[in-house]
Parts: structure tokens; C-alpha cells; sequence
């Protein structure tokens, strides 16, 4: 095995976004600089020993790859199986798991206590976005609110959940967390999670393909009616054209004869026609009025 082999992968989940972040961590740098070779190379006392060191490291909150080194699985089965049921219990169980089964794990050391309640805040914060006190109260066995938010704030800054306190409603807010190992009997719901979700994603493909055919079926449609429209267009335009340049006949014809006729000028007619004959002989009167005198005195040749 090589000398940087990474034991684990400390992942953060953000519940808004479901972004991934990991970060690789080195077996030596877990293990308080312990070479890889040094602890395949222990077994019996000294391995779990090791082992114990290794829950009280700072900063490890994964375990499974310890779990599956060769060395460290003979112990299962010897007489140091209570400490490998205690690595096994610190990789996926919680703080409420040891208590049920103290009577037949190594006790606690405070650092371990410490380091099992932190894993048992991410199982919780891995299914509820706010904790209750109260329910953390029960949980981890604390005897006052004080304990629990010393023990979150130091959750906070090893930097193993993100989130705030929320004093006043007597809860914390929690916006992400690490990731813990997943046991065997979780595998079986992720792969149905994981199923239901690609389900979820052929139906929504499904639709998008079934709007994006009848989209293409209504724009072939418009496409039709507008080739048509521009055909009639083109068909009447050619038809007015046609009528304008052919010779004009029948009714209108008629009436730009009328029209022309109304254009040309009257012909002058001769007033001595207009006026009646005389009859010879006869000598037109001449009509004379005196001045002052009411008579009027017709002179006759």
C-alpha cells in the first residue's frame, strides 16, 4: 500500500444547492503522523491501541477504510473484537448506539465521548435542517443548554457542520455538514433514491421531447399558411398588373368617351340667329319723355 493513500474523503453537503465539495485527507496526517506501514504492521495489543488513537485524533470523522485494512479485520473475531465493534460503531453508529451497548464496548475516553457526539450531530443534521435542543439534550446525554451550545460551537469551528444558533426558538439552524461513512444496510435505499430519481428525470426528458415536437409541428404549420398567404399576394399583385396595361373597352371605354367630351370646350353661338326677323316695312317707334311733363308723346313717321 502506498505511503499516500487516502483513508478518507470529508464531504460537504449543501442542502439548497446539493453541491459537492471533498477534501482528501492522508492516512499519516490522521493518524498524529503514524507512517501507513507502522499501523498495517501492528496487530493484537498494539493494533488496538492504535486503534484507539485513531477515535481521538482531531479532525477524523470517517472510518470505513481503517475498517477494511487486513490487520484491523482479525481483530473482529479475537479477543480485542470490543474495539473493533468500537471503530466499527464510531464509522456509522451514534452516541445513543454506545449507550445501549456499553455494557460490552471499551469505555469512553472524554476525547472519544467528545468526538462520538460530534458524528451523532451530523447523523442528525444529515435528516433535519433544525435540531431542537431539546432533542439534542436527549440525544447526547448533556446536562444543560450550556453544555450543548459549547459542544456546537466546537462542532462549528472543526468545521464539521455550518449553520447558527437560534437561542431564541431553542434550536440550531443547520446549512451544511460533513459526510459519514454509509453502512451496508444504507446502500440498498440510495440505490432506490438514486432510481427514483433518474425515473424522475426520463419523465421530465419525456415532456421537454413531447414540446419540442409539438413546437417543430406548429411552426411547420405557420410555415405552410404563410407560404400560402405569399402566394395569394403574388397571384392577385400579377392579376392588378395584368388589368392596368390591357386596352380599356365596354363601360369604361363609355365613360372616358363622356369625359373627353366634357373636357372640350362649348361652340360659340351667333347672336343674329338667336334674334327674330323684322317685319319690312314697319319702322321701330321712338319713345321721347319731356322733361317735367307727366305725358309721353309718341312720334310717328
Amino acid at each position: 500500500m502506498s505511503r499516500d493513500v487516502l483513508l478518507c474523503c470529508q464531504t460537504c453537503t449543501d442542502r439548497g444547492t446539493g453541491r459537492f465539495g471533498g477534501q482528501a485527507i492522508n492516512l499519516s496526517l490522521l493518524t498524529n503522523k503514524m507512517e501507513v506501514e507502522q499501523l498495517l504492521s501492528l496487530s493484537g495489543p498494539a493494533l488496538a491501541q492504535a486503534i484507539s488513537s485513531l477515535l481521538e485524533t482531531p479532525g477524523l470523522y470517517v472510518f470505513s477504510d481503517i475498517l477494511e485494512l487486513p490487520n484491523v479485520r482479525e481483530l473482529e473475531t479475537g479477543p480485542h473484537a470490543p474495539v473493533y465493534q468500537l471503530l466499527n460503531l464510531f464509522a456509522y453508529g451514534t452516541y445513543c448506539d454506545y449507550k445501549e451497548r456499553a455494557a460490552s464496548l471499551p469505555e469512553l475516553t472524554p476525547a472519544q465521548r467528545n468526538k462520538l457526539r460530534h458524528l451523532s450531530i451530523i447523523s442528525l443534521a444529515s435528516n433535519l435542517k433544525c435540531l431542537p435542543y431539546s432533542l439534542l439534550l436527549q440525544q447526547l446525554e448533556l446536562k444543560n443548554v450550556r453544555e450543548l451550545e459549547d459542544l456546537l460551537i466546537e462542532a462549528v469551528y472543526c468545521d464539521i457542520i455550518q449553520g447558527k444558533l437560534d437561542q431564541r426558538n431553542q434550536q440550531v439552524e443547520v446549512d451544511c455538514s460533513v459526510g459519514r461513512d454509509l453502512g451496508p444496510n444504507e446502500l440498498p435505499n440510495i440505490a432506490n433514491t438514486l432510481q427514483e430519481w433518474c425515473s424522475g428525470c426520463e419523465a421530465v426528458l419525456c415532456g421537454i421531447e413531447e414540446q419540442v415536437t409539438r413546437a417543430n409541428q406548429y411552426r411547420e404549420s405557420q410555415l405552410k399558411v404563410k407560404v400560402q398567404v405569399e402566394t395569394e399576394v403574388s397571384n392577385l399583385q400579377k392579376t392588378l398588373k395584368a388589368s392596368s396595361a390591357s386596352p380599356s373597352s365596354g363601360p369604361a371605354a363609355a365613360g372616358a368617351a363622356s369625359n373627353q367630351d366634357a373636357d372640350q370646350p362649348a361652340e360659340p353661338r351667333d347672336p343674329a340667329s338667336s334674334q327674330e326677323p323684322r317685319q319690312p316695312g314697319k319702322k321701330s317707334s321712338k319713345v321721347k319723355g319731356l322733361r317735367g311733363s307727366g305725358k309721353i308723346w309718341s312720334k310717328s313717321n
